[in-house]
């Protein structure tokens, strides 16, 4: 145990003094304490472990055969149990040879003196770095002094420099020597700048003072040459060449000098145009503006051949008189067209506001530079307003000009009232001229403004003109009962159709015209949308006077179509005649209609509106003349099929489309399938109804009544068909609950009469009856089950409908006579 806990304290203090032990020691050390541990680990196995003997003989002895074998066996284990015990004695020698008190001690005492030389080594490391410190420190010193040495030379030269040169410039200033006093003060007022850090020095801050007072004592003299330069004075003449040579001074005194110097020289130039121009007096008033602007022109011209020479060109003094004489000037017109109020004519505003850009342009191109830009560069850094032209002034009165076309528009309109496209042409003519004169005036707020009376006006001309052209006479104003449309109808609504496409697509054009023009402030709310839709409403009122004057003329061949007998018919002879009547009746107004209307897609607007009512007007006129019987029916086929042909003839070639051609067959189709039903014989039962299913394709008791009404089934016979059709679609459960017919009307009234008002009858191109009696013409579900128009039906709502139809099928037994 003494041997482990030596281990352990030595583990312990190599853990912390690891790093300065010799690695040769370190080694042997490891190897000591590894074999230990490894000794230690053997003998705790050897104590915990069990012995399993049983094993150890099966795996010597697996058979009966290998006991044969046992002596080899036995020699075998002898010699390795030798072997064991030689390395045992080996190992026990090594165990009492490390654990030798003597060998630890020496180890030990190793250690300490390692330690100990390692504390010597620092100790002299660390007087080493003193002595070091001590010699270089001596260095920096040195340095440090000739480095302020070489400063201080440095800045006693400077020093007499700046005295050398403040003395030339004492001198200079006596005598007045401007020329030479720019050079001498420049460098003076450098190597002041570079003595500033040094102002605490007494000789210093004395030589800063005094250039000081110099600068101040130069600007008098200056002022005072100015003014005999500027008064020209023959007792006191002053050369340009001086006033030249001391603006040069100025230059170097600073830009705040400057400054004041150019303004005040722009006070003494303008100050005779503030007594002669005064906005009290005659000549200050708004008819003498162009007064004011030829007395600045002769003051620049003054300016540039006399006085302005002796300023230095970048200092640009032309451009502070144009600046100072636009805020005068501004300032003097607001005054002036405020007072005005009312008074103020447009040609007065229109005159003076033209007169004022034609200037502000003139100084544009003398000085090839904006007028706009002229103002921004010469404000001053801290201004109390923003700089702005004379003719801004103008602006916030140009209501007066947005009036004055406000009265030009409404007199215009008032000569063209029964003028529908003449009107148009003006209206936008007039449009373009006023918009490119405002926007060579201005383009913000009064632009916007006009923009705002285009809209006013856009509707006014809609409303006053184009729509109100469309209201059409009574139906007793007619020239002839026969004729049942009007032809001057027709063409004046192809005129509007014309015109308003004219108004939507040229206000388009005007929205981006003015959007090009505004500022970019206004852009995004410059819209004419609403005014747009304004025209596309007049142009689909416009259609819908056409498809009424259309359907006016179609009406004499329904009425006789509804008030015929069909159930009278005995056999069935080619077309009916009022199919020749209603085709006639047809080419005779799209023969007017089509040669009018420039645009080809309100055309076949038209087409499809005008096949849309015709379809609804042959069903009407079939459900009004009902019975059909078979034999009628089979006639009526015979018609639509003619009517559809002289439908798909109607628009001809270059108008026909295939949705127009889809449409018609579509219609054609349902009506079709209608009338096959009808045209079967009720008898047998159980074929008639089976055509149904195929033809109609749903098991809706309600709409198999109406093909027994229309067929003009006795009412007893209806009770068995009934019955078989119940007990038969009962069994066909693929068979939807509504199509086609179950929209259709039994009852459809007058809504096609001629005694009817005109709006009953157009109510067809907006979703009315009509187009209602058409979506139930739908081709049967079974001949196209990919596209049927009813929903597909669901269990739930067949076994309700089975049991609504029973209940209703009851009650009508229930109700009816007995047979």
């Amino acid at each position: 145990m003494s041997i482990s806990k030596d281990a352990t304290s030595f583990n312990y203090q190599t853990r912390h003094d690891v790093n300065v032990l010799p690695p040769e020691l370190f080694l042997s050390i490891q190897r000591i304490l590894d074999a230990q541990a490894a000794k230690d680990e053997v003998s705790f196995e050897a104590a915990s472990g069990e012995l399993d003997t049983v094993t150890i003989l099966n795996s010597y002895f697996p058979d009966e055969a290998s006991l044969g074998q046992l002596e080899s066996v036995q020699s075998g284990l002898a010699d390795k149990e030798r072997e064991l015990q030689k390395q045992i004695d080996e190992l026990q020698q090594e165990l009492r040879t490390d654990q030798d008190p003597n060998r630890m001690q020496l180890i030990q005492e190793m250690i300490s003196d390692l330690l100990g030389q390692i504390s010597r080594i620092r100790e002299k490391a660390t007087e080493s770095e003193a002595v070091v410190r001590s010699i270089t420190k001596e260095i920096q010193v040195l340095d440090l002094a000739k480095k302020n040495l070489i400063l201080s030379m440095t800045t006693l030269k400077r020093l007499q420099m700046l005295v050398s040169a403040f003395s030339q410039l004492e001198g200079q200033v006596k005598s007045s020597q401007y020329a030479d006093i720019a050079q001498s003060l420049a460098a003076v007022k450098q190597i002041c700048d570079s003595f500033k850090p040094y102002m605490s020095v007494p000789r210093i801050s004395q030589i800063r003072r005094r250039v000081q007072e110099l600068q101040s004592e130069l600007k008098s003299k200056i002022d005072m040459e100015w003014e005999k330069f500027y008064a020209q004075d023959p007792a006191r003449p002053v050369k340009p060449s001086t006033v030249a040579a001391a603006c040069q001074v100025i230059d170097v005194i600073g830009s705040d000098i400057r400054a004041q110097f150019v303004d005040r020289y722009v006070a003494l130039e303008l100050k005779e145009y503030r007594r002669i121009f005064r906005a009290t007096d005659e000549a200050g008033q708004l008819d003498n503006l162009s007064r004011r602007f030829a007395w600045f022109r002769r003051l620049l011209q003054t300016h540039e051949n006399e006085t302005g020479r002796v300023f230095p060109a970048e200092w640009r003094a032309a451009w502070y008189l144009v600046a100072k004489f636009a805020e005068i000037t501004r300032d003097d017109m607001t005054v002036l067209l405020s007072k005005a109020g009312s008074k103020l004519t447009v040609k007065q505003l229109l005159d003076t506001l033209q007169e004022t850009l034609e200037f502000e342009n003139s100084i544009r191109q003398r000085y090839a530079t904006p007028f706009e830009d002229i103002l921004k560069t010469t404000q001053p850094a801290v201004a109390t307003r923003p700089s702005r032209t004379i003719s801004s002034a103008f602006e916030p009165h140009m209501g007066v000009f947005i009036d004055a076309q406000d009265k030009v528009l409404s007199d215009m309109l008032s000569q063209y009232r029964v003028l529908v496209l003449p009107s148009s042409t003006e209206l936008f003519y007039v449009y373009a001229q006023i918009l490119d004169q405002c926007a060579t005036l201005f383009t913000g707020q009064p632009l916007f403004d006009l923009c705002n009376l285009y809209k006013k006006w856009l509707r006014i001309y809609a409303e006053d003109v184009l729509v109100a052209s469309m209201k059409r006479p009574s139906v007793t104003s007619r020239k002839s009962i026969e004729t049942r449309f009007e032809p001057s109808e027709l063409r004046n609504a192809c005129k509007l159709v014309n015109t308003a496409d004219y108004c939507h697509a040229t206000a388009l054009e005007l929205e981006e015209k003015i959007r090009e023009k505004i500022n970019a402030d206004f852009k995004e709310r410059v819209s004419l949308q609403e005014e747009c839709d304004i025209f596309v409403g007049v142009i689909s009122s416009a259609i819908q006077v056409l498809v009424r004057e259309f359907e006016a003329a179609c009406d004499p061949a329904f009425i006789n179509m509804s008030r015929t007998a069909w159930s009278t018919l005995d056999l069935v002879s080619g077309q009916s005649g009022y199919v020749d009547e209603l085709t006639k009746a047809m080419e005779q107004v799209v023969d007017i209609i089509k040669p009018l209307i420039e645009q080809k897609k309100y055309l076949r607007n038209f087409f499809d509106k005008a096949a849309s009512v015709v379809f609804a007007k042959f069903t009407n006129a079939l459900v009004k003349s009902r019975p059909l019987k078979e034999i009628g029916a089979e006639q009526l086929l015979i018609d639509l099929q003619a009517l559809k042909a002289s439908l798909l003839r109607l628009p001809g070639e270059s108008l026909s489309t295939t949705n127009y051609t889809r449409s018609v067959t579509k219609n054609t189709t349902r009506l079709e399938a209608l009338l096959k039903v009808i045209v079967t014989p009720a008898d047998p039962a159980e074929g008639f109804i089976l055509n149904y299913t195929l033809l109609i394709g749903d098991a809706s008791f309600s709409n198999f009544q109406k093909i027994l009404d229309l067929k003009g089934t006795p009412p007893a016979e209806q009770n068995d068909l009934m019955d078989s059709f119940l007990t038969i679609t009962s069994t066909k459960t693929n068979l939807e609950s509504t199509s086609f017919l179950s929209s259709l009307d039994m009852d459809p009234g007058q809504a096609a009469s001629l005694t009817s008002p005109p709006s009953s009858r157009v109510s067809l191109l907006s979703g009315g009856a009509g187009e209602g009696i058409l979506a139930a013409l739908g081709s049967p579900p079974l001949s196209t089950p990919s596209g049927s128009d009813t929903p597909p039906r669901t269990d739930h709502t067949s076994k309700f409908t089975d049991f609504r139809r029973f209940v209703s099928f009851a009650v009508r037994r229930d109700s009816m006579p007995p047979s």
